[in-house]
């Protein structure tokens, strides 16, 4: 299908369309485009709800074995630094059966639901002491003072890190760079020594718990077995622990980020969700999140690799080709959500979003940021009132092909009387 006319002269993956996507995804659902081919780059986007969700139930046909896609170009400068490191193996984004399956079984005995319900109370403990550094102010920069710090702290303490919030994020915004196709040469430098440096970082951590145990995901994952498979590697286990890292702080930033700023454009919502807090009625803080993950969905798109020659909807694909489920588009898409442009915290059905992707793949640490967020959520519209934008101008969000966020969010506020 041809592009329809209103988005023919935009491209989805333009700066400008990748920081403001939305009027795309409307266009493109008004002229009924599922699938939308760029011969340039031998992709096909999928913005379909429907076909988002076929793709990831095929994980034969549509490999995720796209470690080639995330910018590890055989560049002899960059192949020196990372000379320096260890292997960066592919364990669970990058990776298909029979080693994805292996990876996922050890990593889902370390995320288990227990594990994340005893952690609620620290979830808390955390968010409430973020809270009060910057209450009495009536001002912050919402994502600096608390979105980021807070996942952040529960991530590194999770995967046996040290509490150093900058350090973590440093190491994670270089692992999203290296991959977001939006770098320069000498960032792409940057990130790959910062890879060393965590790999070397890591390395003391996994001995360290091989020698004297631990109560965090890193000591399960050191000791992980199941059904007589092999132990983890210490490249395998660093690689994982770099994928927990962004995503237990990249999802959830966004999501507390982007979800409050939708809280402040949607008064009705806001009032809604404020009478749900403060544990009066956790379903519906709960179905705010879902809701929050919906509307903003921070990894907005992702990439598959195709098998062999296959068909998804009415179209003919190629092997070879390249697939962008554009999760971000089928979030909004009008025929599985209804007025799907609202942001509606009572939704039913918010919960079918694709923000964590769906099958095999689909996030495996969705629960834990589930529970962070409805824990600050309750917190914040708890603890604070009369939240309001400080300055529209100064609310950033930077253009990445795979993930989308608010990075900047200046608030007001008072303290809740």
């Amino acid at each position: 299908m041809n592009k329809p006319e209103a988005i023919l002269e935009r491209n989805l993956f333009a700066p400008e369309t990748l920081t403001d996507p939305f009027s795309y995804y409307r266009a493109v659902h008004d002229a009924g485009m599922k699938i939308e081919h760029l011969p340039e780059m031998n992709t096909f986007v999928v913005y379909s709800y429907e076909l988002c969700s076929e793709a990831n139930t095929k994980p034969d046909v549509f490999s995720n074995d796209f470690s080639s896609l995330m910018g590890r170009e055989e560049d002899a400068e960059i192949m020196a630094i990372l000379e320096e490191g260890w292997p960066d193996e592919p364990t669970l984004l990058t990776a298909d059966a029979p080693v994805h399956t292996r990876n996922r079984k050890l990593v889902n005995l370390a995320f288990s639901a227990p594990r994340v319900n005893a952690i609620e109370s620290e979830m808390r403990t955390k968010s409430i002491e973020l809270i009060k550094t910057f209450a009495d102010k009536g001002e912050c920069e919402f994502v600096e003072e608390f979105a980021i710090p807070l996942p952040v702290y529960m991530i590194a303490g999770q995967i046996g890190l040290d509490n150093d919030p900058k350090q973590v994020k440093d190491w994670s915004d270089a692992a999203v760079d290296r991959f977001s196709q939006m770098v320069d040469h000498e960032r792409k430098k940057d990130c790959a020594r910062s890879l060393v440096e965590y790999q070397h970082y890591m390395k003391g951590k996994i001995d360290d718990r091989r020698e004297n145990g631990g109560d965090d995901l890193l000591a399960d994952l050191v000791n992980a077995r199941v059904d007589g498979e092999k132990p983890l590697t210490d490249a395998e286990i660093m690689s994982i622990m770099q994928q927990f890292m962004v995503a237990g702080n990249e999802t959830t930033t966004s999501t507390l980020a982007g979800g409050l700023l939708q809280l402040m454009r949607n008064p009705e919502q806001m009032e809604k969700a404020k009478a749900a807090a403060g544990g009066r009625d956790p379903k519906l803080i709960g179905n705010l999140v879902e809701e929050a993950l919906r509307y903003e969905t921070p990894t907005a798109g992702m990439w598959r690799v195709v098998r062999e020659d296959t068909q998804l909807g009415d179209t003919e694909i190629p092997k070879g080709s390249t697939l962008q489920l554009r999760y971000a588009a089928a979030n909004r898409d009008p025929a599985k959500f209804e007025d799907p442009d609202a942001f509606d915290i009572e939704r039913k059905n918010a919960r079918a979003h694709l923000a964590f992707g769906k099958g095999p793949h689909m996030c495996v640490g969705n629960m834990l940021s589930r529970k962070e967020m409805l824990v600050a959520f309750d917190e914040l519209l708890e603890r604070l009132d009369d939240f309001a934008i400080a300055d529209e101008d100064a609310i950033a969000v930077l253009p990445n092909i795979l993930l989308r966020g608010v990075t900047r969010l200046p608030i007001t506020f008072s303290k809740a009387r």
